[in-house]
């Protein structure tokens, strides 16, 4: 597998999986509009010319928001999504980012313990912030060290 930055060629993939995996996709050119933001970073993970999968963040006075996490279904379960949150904090980090906060869905278990694993912690709960179906968003945060 490797973690590359996103480019061009991977914004219709990207949107192919968004549609795969969440109720409110990005449109792709929600997606494409990520290349030409200076505030944010994307990184995928590739298999050959496959995509495995994508997180993508912006970034502000040195905080960033983790935007999106999807893995394929088919590579799921093979420690994708992890490295590409190690990815990610490894890249804010040399871009002297000392934050990382993200929103998941309450009844999103498995990402929860993802994130609770590689140090995140709850600071606090965004009533009914996800739509279709309507729920609660948790606020998770990363202090980074350099």
């Amino acid at each position: 597998m490797e973690y590359i930055l996103m480019n061009e060629s991977h914004i219709t993939p990207i949107a192919q999986l968004e549609k795969q995996c969440f109720s409110d996709p990005w449109s792709e050119a929600s997606i494409g509009s990520e290349l030409r933001n200076p505030l944010s970073l994307w990184v995928v993970a590739m298999d050959e010319d496959r995509l495995a999968g994508y997180v993508g963040s912006q970034t502000v006075l040195g905080w960033a928001d983790m935007m999106n996490l999807a893995v394929a279904p088919e590579y799921r379960r093979q420690g994708i999504g992890e490295a590409l949150v190690d990815q990610l904090v490894f890249r804010l980090q040399k871009n002297d980012v000392s934050c990382l906060t993200l929103e998941v869905r309450q009844s999103n278990a498995p990402a929860i313990s993802l994130y609770t694993k590689k140090g995140f912690v709850q600071v606090g709960r965004r009533p009914n912030y996800y739509h279709n179906p309507k729920e609660d968003a948790l606020i998770l945060r990363k202090e980074l060290t350099v």
